[in-house]
């Protein structure tokens, strides 16, 4: 059984990374005007990448990534990729680019450490995670996979299209199943894989498969990395995630059965845990220095629904 709008109480607001985007998009009604119409309006604002980091100013204690289109162009790539990524509720255009060399008194840092770093608004720091997700799929996507003759960008950068067969391509976003597997009874299934951070559990996940719906993908990874049988399935929030362009969607589900038998080429752990000792690691004060995911994650969200509000 899968519920599609859970009977749990969700905040409405979870202060994700990259997930608080205010922009229209507008991708429909784009023509071959656009970009231009875009780049001539004077409080357009571009955001500049170089070298794998996005380019800001320090302002009053924060971080502002926006450049006039002047001061955009005059750094950025010959022929490069321009996106309008959209409008903000003044009807400001805000577009991507990638730079060719640095204007004078930027720093600069890749877009994780910058998100994480306190320094960008939520709406900023999810146009950001818009643009490096665009840029990214851009440089991916040069040629056509149908007969291999370099794309052109059009629609202001929201798709490419081949000028020799007329195949047309899209973004590609890729689906991720992350769940937080619970016995109904106070307990919950963490992971931990080599890469995390030292002593910090997370919540099991995996790409969703061609031809499989949401609910068999959390119960096919909670199978292959826990060897755990999973029941009901129950949506919970989802996230943008661009690197390089993923989509978590975070699920709490019920196991049916409760014998953990690990992938170890996945993880190098896998447990049960009580709600009394997940509730200290997301207070940081876990005897044995055990942690949860951060706030910017949704794996975080999905902990603190179990802490508190599920059985």
């Amino acid at each position: 059984m899968t519920r599609i709008d859970p009977i749990l109480p969700r905040p409405q607001d979870l202060a994700m990374g990259f997930a608080g985007n205010l922009l229209t998009r507008d991708g429909e009604n784009r023509t071959e005007e656009t970009l231009a119409t875009a780049l001539a309006a004077a409080a357009a604002k571009v955001y500049l990448t170089l070298d794998g980091e996005w380019l800001f100013r320090d302002a009053d204690g924060m971080a502002d990534p926006g450049f006039d289109v002047a001061t955009a162009l005059a750094h950025a790539e010959a022929d490069g990729d321009s996106v309008l990524l959209g409008h903000t509720p003044d009807g400001s255009a805000r577009l991507a680019m990638r730079a060719a060399t640095l204007p004078e008194g930027v720093r600069s840092l890749a877009l994780r450490p910058l998100a994480t770093s306190g320094l960008l608004d939520s709406d900023t720091e999810g146009q950001l995670g818009q643009a490096e997700h665009f840029l990214a799929w851009h440089r991916r996507s040069r040629f056509c996979g149908r007969c291999g003759t370099v794309t052109l960008a059009e629609a202001a950068g929201y798709r490419r299209r081949c000028p020799n067969c007329g195949d047309v391509h899209f973004p590609r976003t890729d689906p991720v199943s992350i769940m937080l597997i619970h016995d109904g009874k106070g307990r919950c299934i963490l992971g931990r894989s080599a890469r995390f951070p030292d002593k910090m559990w997370s919540c099991l996940a995996g790409f969703i498969e061609p031809g499989e719906t949401l609910e068999d993908a959390v119960r096919r990874e909670t199978l292959e990395e826990a060897g755990v049988s999973v029941g009901p399935v129950d949506y919970f929030a989802s996230q943008p995630w661009p690197f390089p362009g993923s989509l978590m969607i975070g699920c709490l589900a019920l196991a049916t059965s409760t014998e953990i038998v690990f992938d170890t080429v996945e993880l190098e752990a896998c447990r049960w845990f009580e709600r009394d000792e997940v509730q200290a690691m997301l207070d940081e004060t876990h005897p044995d220095g055990l942690t949860a995911p951060k706030s910017f994650a949704i794996a975080h969200h999905l902990v603190r629904a179990f802490v508190e509000t599920l059985p």
